[in-house]
């Protein structure tokens, strides 16, 4: 093929320097590039422009996320996906194939010799530093036996092209490795958005690598269960691939936890639900190695599980990958790894990897001192990930300064030739241009060998001359495709092994963490709604009023005021010390309530709370769900909350805001069944209602007011509740306290009275499980059982009366206050019923795991 001169090619090969993916050494195009190039200048630059934006929507609708620490532009990172993607030619993946095949397997007899006998130690094969000054060794791990004939059962390598034309091994992923979300995710984007570029071009599917994956995690279960409980291991919703951990939970169908979902107990380890305690016989760790038990490894971890490693050496769980497998993350392995396989395997790598130092030998110390311009300078440890020292761009100083620091610790330290990443294409700017790449490749135990992903995830440098390759350092992925010359089906099968089958899910499965975020989530949606409409009726009255700041507000405006912080919560505001001030300019104070994520109470504040619990729940909710959820943000990321914004422009956002709300609480209940764990997301949602709804009332129709006044505060109350023209249309009457009552606190028809919401609650918390020793109704039971009695025992006359001065309707403030308080005693009691996670337990002695 000869290259394209066309716009699309301009300014690739204008300044080539280093190994191209396409551009042979004598100028030719790689012919297993023929299809894709085609492809890609039949579609031309507006096509592709076209492609890239519907990936970019895609991605963003879909909410594949990269969390990115301390990025300006929030935790949550859109997923960057090119529209080109990478490819190699199966005949070369073959090779590559054996090579990682061959390095999966080495790996695991390394991991099984660290703990176990230490042949490498024991004849000089690895000195004893490498591996016991690894911050990735933990000698309570020594001499375990696991389930599995394989200890490595995951493995991630990253892959670069070298100088010579050949796959090299950059780095080994084993503790923990992420990527197969992303890499699957990738693959189903571009296939979508993308199609054409397929044309004429067969192109391997992973659908049997994860079927592989899947059959791996039951086989590792303890012998003699038929069907094991698996569940997904995560840190939580803060963890830089939690998208991914949520992917795979919901593609794989097990149950996402966190550490405090489950408990270690007679030597196995149990899945809080919200009925009883389940077995748990295989855990997918995505937790590091020192978090995974407080008891006997890091004091201070809240992410792991107590006393988890005496169930592993029972052999009464299994662990994937098993604990201490982060010590094959270490690149003062690298000089060694041939010798290695020389000892084990009788036979040379059959993949190269890049030409290492161990500083901990004198001989290659005084090598490296020598010549340490020319090298990389890092820890064998991911200790730190910035001490890498590229030692080319380092003053005489620096350089001193390094090898102080070497000598004080040589074994700690690696030095590694530079890596001359190859470069492939990537769509910048309407043009092809070469970025350097990175692949990351995987492999899987099956049986006696491994499975290898055709393909994998590949990371692209940002800019032409980038050293390092990195999604932290806001690199772009691609799909990493495996190309052949025989036809493939691109029907993607992935149906599980049928000889597995668990029963269908329901409350009972339900982690007691999750069952809390669904409870947490109806709550703050509920709050976040009530208070939106609560401040949008507030605002529409500052503009029928026509507010002027310059003047004192009205009577009617101050009460109102004053309601919004007594019901948000947001003291002083127009109710505490300072008030006077505050009235003086009551919009800025409303912005305020409104914009700042600060100022507990605010709604951009329990917005934010929503979104954690809402984030945290992802594995649960509908893509539908996910576009609206980010169109609020989207919504909200447009304001700067320090600005002060006209009442126009808030109500603008406020019914925005309340729209997508409700459209967002239509779709919950096509995300999760009732018996699922939906039931506790109404709980918590009616929850809500019904104590925001006592707030309202309490502020607004307690006291007794002169008769326009009263109108005034009726309107607003059943304003802020949407309940105005239902009870137009229900009493076609001059409002009334008498008949606002009836409707929004007595009415047992009415979805918004409070009759209604307490009946529902009853029912709904009467459908939970009893948990185990309970026979009689639960505490939360009983509870909101006495709040229904209140309520429909009340008399409407009663709760009219005033009180001896005549100023405020004593018994309905009474009646309003026992609710409240029983409501909040039921929401405890179900907290302490359903969601008490396993306790804390300290180790008696401080072992000081190092923080970093």
């Amino acid at each position: 093929m000869t290259i394209d001169s066309n716009t699309l090619f301009q300014n690739y090969f204008t300044d080539h320097k280093n190994y191209d993916e396409v551009l042979k050494s004598n100028n030719k195009i790689n012919p297993n590039w023929d299809n894709l190039l085609s492809n890609l200048t039949k579609a031309g630059p507006e096509e592709l422009i076209s492609r890239q934006k519907e990936i970019n929507w895609l991605m963003d609708e879909n909410g594949v996320t990269y969390n990115v620490y301390n990025d300006p532009k929030g935790l949550h990172r859109a997923w960057d996906l090119s529209v080109i993607p990478f490819l190699i030619h199966d005949k070369e993946w073959q090779t590559i194939e054996k090579g990682l095949i061959q390095r999966a397997e080495l790996l695991n007899l390394i991991l099984k010799d660290i703990y176990g006998k230490r042949e490498l130690i024991k004849n000089g094969i690895v000195p004893q530093e490498v591996l016991f000054a690894h911050r990735g060794f933990l000698r309570q791990c020594d001499q375990i036996q696991y389930n599995t004939s394989k200890n490595l059962l995951i493995h991630a390598t990253d892959l670069a092209r070298g100088p010579d034309g050949r796959m090299w091994v950059v780095n080994d992923r084993t503790e923990a490795p992420s990527g197969l979300g992303y890499a699957l995710e990738n693959r189903f984007a571009l296939n979508k958005a993308a199609p054409n570029l397929f044309s004429g071009i067969n192109v391997k599917q992973p659908s049997g690598f994860f079927q592989d994956y899947n059959q791996m995690l039951i086989d590792a279960a303890p012998k003699n269960v038929a069907n094991p409980n698996i569940v997904i291991l995560t840190s939580g919703p803060h963890n830089e691939t939690y998208f991914e951990h949520a992917y795979m939970s919901s593609f794989l169908g097990y149950s996402l936890v966190k550490g405090n979902d489950l408990v270690v107990r007679n030597g196995k380890v149990w899945m809080k639900s919200l009925k009883e305690l389940k077995q748990v016989h295989v855990i997918l760790r995505r937790v590091d190695d020192a978090y995974m038990d407080p008891l006997e490894l890091r004091e201070d971890s809240y992410l792991g599980i107590a006393g988890i490693l005496d169930v592993i050496r029972q052999k009464n769980v299994s662990i994937v990958n098993p604990i201490g497998s982060g010590v094959l993350e270490n690149s003062g392995l690298i000089p060694f790894m041939n010798a290695i396989s020389k000892y084990f395997l009788k036979e040379e790598l059959l993949l190269p990897q890049i030409a290492s130092w161990w500083c901990g030998q004198e001989k290659e110390r005084d090598h490296v001192f020598k010549n340490i311009e020319k090298y990389v300078v890092k820890r064998i440890d991911r200790s730190n990930r910035e001490s890498i020292y590229f030692c080319e761009f380092l003053d005489e100083a620096e350089l001193n300064k390094l090898k102080e620091e070497i000598l004080a610790n040589p074994y700690r330290f690696v030095a590694q030739d530079k890596i001359k990443f190859s470069t492939a294409p990537d769509f910048i700017k309407d043009k092809l241009e070469p970025r350097k790449i990175m692949c990351r490749t995987f492999a899987i135990a099956k049986k006696d060998s491994y499975s290898i992903m055709p393909g994998g995830l590949v990371r692209v440098a940002s800019e032409r001359e980038d050293l390092r390759v990195s999604n932290q350092r806001g690199g772009v992925s691609k799909d990493f495709w495996i190309v052949t010359d025989k036809v493939q089906n691109h029907f993607h099968n992935y149906a599980w092994d049928n000889t597995f089958r668990n029963q269908v899910s329901d409350m009972n499965d339900l982690p007691s963490h999750t069952a809390e975020n669904l409870f947490w989530s109806g709550r703050y949606l509920g709050r976040t709604l009530i208070t939106s409409r609560l401040l949008r009726m507030c605002l529409n009255k500052m503009q029928s009023s026509q507010f002027d700041k310059s003047k004192d507000p009205s009577e009617s405006l101050k009460i109102i005021f004053e309601a919004v912080t007594n019901i948000t919560s947001t003291l002083p505001g127009f109710v505490g010390k300072g008030k006077e001030e505050v009235l003086k300019n009551p919009l800025k104070e409303l912005n305020s309530l409104i914009l700042d994520n600060f100022k507990m109470g605010s709604l951009a504040q329990t917005l934010g709370s929503f979104n954690n619990s809402y984030y945290t729940l992802r594995n649960l909710w509908s893509k539908d769900m996910w576009r609206v959820f980010d169109g609020i943000k989207k919504l909200w990321n447009k304001y700067d909350k320090t600005k002060e914004y006209s009442v126009s422009s808030l109500l603008k956002l406020l019914d925005s805001t309340t729209t997508r709300l409700i459209a967002f609480m239509g779709l919950i209940e096509e995300s999760i069944l009732v018996d699922q764990g939906l039931l506790l997301y109404f709980i918590g949602l009616q929850t809500e209602q019904a104590s925001l709804t006592i707030e309202k009332c309490r502020s607004l129709i307690v006291a007794k007011y002169d008769e326009d006044l009263e109108y005034e505060m009726l309107e607003a109350l059943l304003s802020s509740h949407e309940s105005l023209n239902i009870y137009r249309y229900s009493y076609r009457s001059y409002l009334s306290v008498e008949n606002v009552i009836k409707l929004v606190l007595l009415n047992d028809k009415y979805s918004r009275s409070l009759t209604y919401q307490l009946s529902r609650i009853l029912k709904d918390i009467g459908k939970l499980p009893l948990p185990k020793g309970i026979t009689d109704n639960s505490k939360c039971y009983n509870l909101i059982k006495e709040a229904n009695q209140l309520i429909s025992n009340s008399k409407i006359e009663q709760l009219l009366e005033l009180d001896e001065h005549g100023a405020i309707r004593g018994n309905l403030d009474d009646l309003l206050s026992e609710l409240s308080e029983l409501l909040h005693q039921t929401s405890l009691s179900i907290s302490d019923t359903y969601f008490n996670h396993s306790y804390q337990q300290t180790q008696l002695v401080n072992q000081n795991f190092p923080l970093q």
